[in-house]
């Protein structure tokens, strides 16, 4: 008996957070906060391909932009990167590339592209052409390899 509350709890959990999340999408950069706008105008020459909306509990959690060039650029739901990707032919503008992170990559990868950054609390994920993936922290100083 007490199983089968239970089952039925935790269907009835799983179906409410079905219904509360979701997604959205649209082709229209104006859905977007002003400061995810502004990033992308200052940083892309490529249009907005795409926008994906994710939403829990009825909310935006976040923003996954495709541009017109193939880049895909990631914003929380106020509008703040969290992530960028560029084809191997483009490398990540450097607007998203701490200084300190840019420097590093050109003295010890000499040649490589950084096409893909990830903000995370506490640090940063670098993806280069050659596929290497480097972390560094916030202060962009290098870690380690992943």
């Amino acid at each position: 008996m007490m199983k089968k509350f239970l089952v039925a709890i935790v269907a009835i959990i799983a179906i409410a957070i079905t219904a509360n999340a979701g997604e959205t999408f649209s082709r229209d950069a104006s859905v977007l906060p002003k400061a995810a706008q502004t990033i992308l105008a200052d940083n892309f020459k490529a249009k907005v391909s795409m926008i994906k909306i994710d939403k829990d509990f009825g909310r935006v959690s976040e923003y996954e932009v495709i541009l017109t060039d193939g880049s895909e650029v990631t914003f929380d739901h106020n509008g703040n990167w969290k992530e960028v990707e560029v084809s191997l032919k483009n490398s990540v503008p450097s607007f998203f590339v701490p200084k300190s992170v840019s420097e590093y990559i050109k003295k010890t990868h000499s040649g490589q592209k950084i096409v893909g950054i990830e903000k995370n609390r506490s640090d940063y994920e670098v993806e280069l052409t050659n596929g290497i993936d480097l972390k560094f922290n916030n202060q962009g100083q290098f870690l380690k390899y992943d």
